[in-house]
């Protein structure tokens, strides 16, 4: 249960990252809204594999290019699932693109993330 808590944790520091550098990336240098949620897509990724690594996981193995690798697949259908989720919401639901973006995370983080992160990337 500790480790659910501090993997939800994690997940707030990065989503604060994501959103931030996503509402930065939209207001301060005008871009579009989907580009913008990539960004922050990344950007909150770096910032919770090493969270997670670090501190929510306690990971000791040395294999860390094959968690980067681990992470990267997990990732990348993070980021598919939330940019499609993004896209769908304001594109056809016309849903502003922050709140878009807030129901598609929360969304893949708790049906995704958690899940593959523990089994997949950070099991050993």
């Amino acid at each position: 249960m500790l480790t659910y808590l501090k993997a939800q944790a994690s997940s707030l520091i990065a989503s604060a990252t994501d959103f931030g550098v996503t509402i930065i990336a939209v207001n301060l240098f005008g871009l579009w809204y989907l580009a913008a949620s990539i960004i922050g897509t990344i950007s909150g990724g770096v910032v919770n594999f090493y969270v997670n690594r670090k501190w929510v996981f306690e990971s000791k193995s040395k294999d860390v290019k094959g968690q980067v690798f681990r992470y990267m697949l997990v990732w990348a259908g993070n980021l598919i699932l939330v940019t499609a989720g993004v896209f769908t919401l304001t594109h056809f639901f016309s849903l502003n693109y922050v709140l878009a973006k807030v129901l598609s995370s929360v969304l893949t983080g708790i049906s995704y993330n958690y899940i593959m992160q523990k089994q997949f990337i950070f099991s050993n």
